[in-house]
């Protein structure tokens, strides 16, 4: 639990909450971008233009981040009737925070390597540190971020390939999907069952042979 690493090491806990800090403000900001280029102003007008992290970070999410190792940050603001190519537009909005989070991935995992392959600097190394957990963090808002259960980017990409047919459907897990998500959330960090840690796992090691 990253709570520990205040009181083991203060230095670590600051680098993971700068890491967690990066990724759901790049993330939020590229939502909010992508949503302006598609005609929504909604989230410009409500401050969310922005790369300042106090207008993306949820205060209630972040806690939860450190106790709970769970958390998330403030949604933002879009009128998809606003969007000018309609459940395009929806679909490039809801990608773009993904995107970003896994071009982040890239750029720092080939500073993680150039590092580690052209520096003196060793595994116990602040900065080797900090890659690592920015690589990580970003991979897991990316990934998280693509499983198609409301509220996740996800399931914007799911309701809008759906035809018409699965209407009732999508109402459905429009209306239970962040319950059931919640219920997967705690099952899987107090009982252990590994259903998000084990998508991780997978995706960490196909990232780890990139790099």
């Amino acid at each position: 639990m990253i709570l520990n690493l205040l009181f083991q090491d203060p230095l670590m806990f600051v680098a993971w909450l700068m890491a967690i800090v990066y990724g759901i403000t790049v993330h939020e900001f590229s939502h909010a971008w992508a949503a302006t280029w598609q005609g929504d102003d909604t989230a410009r007008l409500s401050g969310r233009l922005t790369l300042n992290p106090l207008a993306h970070l949820d205060m209630v999410g972040m806690l939860m981040l450190v106790l709970a190792g769970f958390g998330w940050g403030k949604p933002v603001p879009v009128n998809p009737y606003n969007l000018k190519r309609g459940k395009l537009s929806d679909n490039l909005v809801s990608l773009a925070g993904i995107i970003v989070n896994l071009v982040s991935v890239f750029i720092f995992g080939f500073l993680l390597k150039f590092f580690l392959t052209q520096t003196n600097l060793g595994g116990d190394n602040l900065l080797i540190n900090f890659l690592y957990m920015l690589v990580m963090v970003n991979l897991i808002l990316a990934v998280f971020n693509l499983i198609p259960i409301p509220p996740l980017d996800g399931s914007h990409i799911l309701m809008n390939v759906l035809p018409e047919r699965f209407d009732n459907f999508k109402a459905r897990l429009t209306a239970q999907g962040p319950f059931v998500l919640l219920i997967f959330i705690l099952a899987d960090n107090f009982l252990n069952l590994g259903i998000f840690s084990s998508l991780f796992q997978f995706f960490f090691n196909l990232v780890g042979r990139l790099f």
